[in-house]
């Protein structure tokens, strides 16, 4: 590779970052459905035109922010956990580590609110990043049955996040008793489920 594609791949990159960056202190001043991309082009300095070469619309910027912010929570979460050897407990600490990291981070939290919770949900359940890494945490991310628990799993977390418990000692409690049985037990194969 050429020094100057490379220059300008360090340069594009940078600016995408710049992009999410800006959005993210948008979404937390005004809410998730209220960010338009006029608005952060305009906050980001940068035209409309170059908003949208690195984002073709309003969701594949979230899309992006999801995927960037659930890379760091994921990084995170692993190395927290890592230690961890009783799969039910790997999981259910890993979950409440990733709950309390969303909850404490007032950008991410601007995705809870009852205007975000809707979006949350469907920019994380179409995010094949978000996928692919509790699929990673729970096993073999290419394991069909391992996928289909993991989109459960995401399901689940979005549930407490939006609609928490009242206390972390509650969702401890639910993620024992519901979550990780599930999860972690085997479970024969459904049948026209169309997974």
């Amino acid at each position: 590779m050429s020094h100057d594609r490379w220059l300008g791949t360090a340069y594009s990159d940078l600016a995408a970052q710049r992009i999410l960056d800006v959005a993210a202190a948008l979404f937390a001043e005004r809410g998730v459905a209220a960010v338009g991309m006029a608005e952060v082009a305009r906050a980001a300095g940068c035209s409309r035109a170059t908003l949208y070469r690195h984002f073709a619309d309003r969701n594949q910027l979230r899309l992006a922010y999801v995927q960037r912010e659930a890379l760091r929570v994921g990084t995170q979460v692993a190395a927290e956990v890592g230690a961890l050897t009783d799969p039910s407990e790997r999981l259910v600490a890993g979950i409440q580590s990733a709950l309390r990291r969303v909850r404490a981070d007032a950008t991410m939290s601007a995705w809870l609110t009852p205007d975000g919770g809707g979006i949350a949900a469907a920019v994380a359940d179409r995010s094949p990043v978000v996928a692919h890494l509790v699929a990673a945490f729970l096993g073999d991310p290419d394991d069909p049955e391992t996928t289909w628990r993991a989109g459960w799993l995401v399901r689940c977390v979005l549930s407490l996040l939006i609609t928490p418990a009242e206390t972390e000692e509650q969702e401890h409690r639910l993620l024992e008793q519901f979550v990780a049985p599930v999860i972690v037990a085997p479970v024969p194969a459904a049948k026209g489920l169309g997974h």
